[in-house]
């Protein structure tokens, strides 16, 4: 809050004594990587629950919810060394001016211009269909952003797997939905 707002906050919290129905304690480290499939964000699977190819035609990392600089990192570094499938469009989108320049900076852009990757300024474009990237009939992609409904990015025939940046990033490498944990 201090970094990007300029008015005063309120900080809220439970009470000391709160009581509280249930209490969840999840085990991250058993939690696996989890990709949405056409067309609900709810609609998921597990990296090991896909048992088929799918081989996708583009892959979308960032927009202004999705291209945070951690999101960035991520994604180059799964991208280092490496290069897109041949035919593949992997866009890059990071959220904000000031992510931009941290981003080049750090030389992720180079990075992602090395491994074959757009690197755009932040925009909204493939996200919801409006320019660059934009799904034809059939087409398949991974994108890291928040919503794969019928027809968000293109043509209402296209599919949209929603996944985190690293397997984004290895999709992109692979030509199909991919676990980085195999490149």
């Amino acid at each position: 809050m201090k970094e990007h707002g300029k008015r005063e906050y309120k900080v809220y919290e439970a009470d000391a004594d709160a009581v509280y129905d249930e209490e969840y304690t999840i085990d991250l480290s058993t939690l696996k990587p989890t990709i949405a499939f056409p067309h609900l964000p709810e609609n998921t699977k597990t990296i090991d629950e896909i048992t088929e190819d799918i081989k996708i035609d583009q892959v979308v990392i960032g927009s202004c919810t999705n291209g945070r600089l951690d999101d960035l990192r991520i994604a180059a570094k799964v991208l280092q060394g490496r290069h897109v499938a041949e035919g593949m469009r992997c866009i890059v989108i990071p959220a904000t001016q000031k992510i931009y320049l941290q981003a080049m900076e750090e030389g992720l852009l180079k990075t992602f211009i090395e491994a074959g990757a757009i690197v755009s300024t932040p925009t909204c474009g493939p996200c919801l269909g409006g320019y660059m990237g934009i799904l034809a009939e059939g087409e398949r992609c991974v994108s890291t952003t928040n919503r794969n409904f019928v027809g968000r990015m293109g043509h209402v025939s296209s599919e949209i797997y929603l996944a985190s940046p690293a397997i984004a990033a290895a999709s992109a490498v692979a030509g199909k939905i991919f676990c980085p944990c195999k490149l």
